[in-house]
């Protein structure tokens, strides 16, 4: 009989790669793109043009609009190169890569957009002082970019299907099941640390957009919100089928098969010092994380090199469900 071969952990590399290529190049390419269409209005635009207002929205910043254009681009550039690093160095699972790729293009659009809506409420204006102020923008710059940025996330391709091919170890806590017998555990993931901070977010956020009355900016605390929402409450099933892990909203989450699991075990976390933060975040090795908060958390290692950790109560009992179900498909 032949033994099928196990997936090399490696099989990802050039997945990883092809996101980062791909999506730098859209990012850059959308931010040299408005540089070139603002280089095109340099004959109706104050010199210096304004770059940066107070909180009260007066100007009072000031550069030539090649030095505005080019800190747009270096902005988008550095984005890049550091969500490039991530997903080139840890682009282990489809989730982090479909991360990378969407964050990667929204910077460059974000950036591009910044670029165009500063400049060109400035064109026909004599002195860049009577510049009016860029809530409006500011708002735009962080709402338009998430069109593509969420079509870049759904033409990243998913990981291909690859069966575990070697026996659970024997060192792996079970939870022991008769033949036939069944058994599901379902628990609820909730992170008060982050739940805390972004309502303090969203609370200054608002009170900051209705003093200075910049009613557009109001749309910040309530994509806060959304963020809040989809971030911080979670639903973690296991059962035959494996582990499911879904966000309140539905979206994010994330399912690992039982044929895919190589073992789970009960881990530590420390949000910071593991995963630099809280929410749905990637880990050092690649780690993807769904972090709410320190303590006690389920480690799943899948085939592919991949691992997920979930902060969650009674992940030994989860754990143990796991490496059973996991060994019934072997």
């Amino acid at each position: 009989m032949t033994v099928p071969s196990v997936p090399s952990t490696e099989a990802w590399r050039p997945r990883a790669r092809k996101v980062v290529v791909l999506a730098s190049l859209v990012a850059l390419g959308t931010v040299l793109l408005a540089a070139a269409i603002v280089w095109t209005w340099r004959h109706e635009l104050p010199d210096p043009v304004a770059s940066h207002w107070s909180a009260a929205g007066e100007p009072d910043g000031f550069m030539s609009l090649e030095a505005f254009a080019l800190s747009s681009v270096l902005l988008v550039a550095g984005c890049v190169a550091l969500f490039g690093a991530i997903g080139w160095s840890w682009g282990t699972s489809a989730s982090t890569r479909r991360t990378v790729g969407a964050a990667t293009v929204w910077s460059g659009a974000f950036g591009a957009t910044l670029l165009l809506a500063g400049t060109a409420s400035q064109r026909g204006l004599d002195d860049a002082t009577q510049a009016t102020s860029p809530g409006g923008a500011l708002a735009l710059a962080l709402v338009l970019p998430l069109v593509p940025a969420v079509l870049a996330a759904l033409v990243v391709p998913g990981d291909p299907r690859e069966p575990a091919t070697t026996p659970v170890a024997d060192d792996a806590a079970r939870v022991p099941l008769a033949e036939g017998e069944r058994a599901v555990w379902i628990r609820r993931a909730d992170g008060v640390p982050g739940l805390a901070v972004g309502a303090l977010a969203i609370a200054l956020t608002a009170v900051l957009a209705v003093v200075l009355q910049l009613w557009a900016m109001l749309v910040v605390p309530a994509l806060l919100a959304v963020v809040l929402a989809a971030m911080f409450a979670f639903t973690v099933r296991v059962d035959a089928s494996g582990l499911t892990v879904r966000s309140a909203l539905g979206w994010p989450s994330t399912r690992v098969p039982a044929d895919e699991i190589v073992r789970a075990d009960v881990t530590r976390v420390r949000p910071l010092r593991d995963f630099g933060g809280w929410g749905w975040r990637v880990g050092q090795g690649g780690r993807t994380g769904v972090v709410l908060r320190a303590g006690e958390a389920l480690e799943v290692e899948r085939t592919g090199g991949r691992v997920l950790v979930v902060t969650v109560d009674d992940a030994a009992t989860a754990a143990g469900l796991l490496n059973t179900v996991a060994e019934r498909t072997r």
